[in-house]
């Protein structure tokens, strides 16, 4: 199993889910696991359970909800810890340094940063790097309206001395009203749809998912026509 970190104080988990539907679409199983401390994907989920820790499945993805390492969700499930879990992703969303640690983040492993351009999701989003003692390579995911050139400089000079080496390549979305509308409709309809979203949140989405699996550019795309029309 691969664990991905999806990393900062900005709302990840919509994004997340609609990138591990999209995995499913290649035949992947995925695990999505909420490591926040809002633990918001516990309210956007349709089934919710009163419980503290649990794992539901939403349309063939499965989500882990309260679990603050891999260890307590193999004790959940009930198999030994040297086992290891039967998936072939799982996506953390991280919020703070105890989370990566918990979760074993490896140097090795992927990670993007999300963020937008706000300082509290700026500043609180790099607290996470601020204990590393190994450097990490890091893929930028930026929410901006315009993406001007003085917000990444200003993510960079924040993120001086910090243990991270930045990935070439950014993937931006679109801070959009019209986005965060389609968001909200999606959630309301109780299933992982993507309707309504611009071409160019979609376009940030599936380059995730090209980055996460490998596939082919034009498997990724179909895979994306295919959760359009679900």
């Amino acid at each position: 199993m691969e664990k991905i970190a999806f990393i900062g104080s900005y709302d990840k988990a919509d994004m997340m889910i609609y990138v591990a539907k999209i995995l499913t679409f290649l035949g992947k199983k995925v695990l999505v696991v909420d490591a926040t401390a809002l633990q918001k994907t516990r309210y956007i989920i349709p089934k919710m359970k009163p419980e503290k820790q649990y794992i539901t499945s939403f349309e063939k993805v499965d989500i882990a909800i309260g679990f603050e390492s891999l260890e307590q969700i193999k004790k959940y499930k009930q198999i030994d810890s040297n086992t290891k879990l039967d998936y072939d992703y799982a996506l953390v969303n991280i919020d703070s340094y105890k989370g990566y640690y918990n979760f074993r983040i490896k140097t090795e492993e992927k990670k993007f940063f999300v963020t937008s351009f706000d300082i509290y999701c700026l500043r609180r989003g790099l607290q996470v790097f601020k204990r590393l003692e190994t450097q990490v390579q890091v893929k930028k995911v930026l929410f901006s309206k315009d993406m001007l050139p003085e917000e990444d400089e200003y993510l960079n000079y924040l993120s001086k001395g910090l243990k991270i080496k930045w990935d070439e390549d950014i993937i931006f979305f679109p801070f959009e009203i019209g986005d965060q509308n389609a968001i909200f409709i999606n959630q309301r309809s109780e299933r992982i749809q993507i309707r309504g979203l611009s071409s160019q949140y979609i376009d940030g989405i599936l380059y995730i998912v090209e980055e996460i699996s490998g596939a082919k550019q034009s498997d990724v795309k179909k895979a994306g026509k295919m959760l359009e029309r679900n």
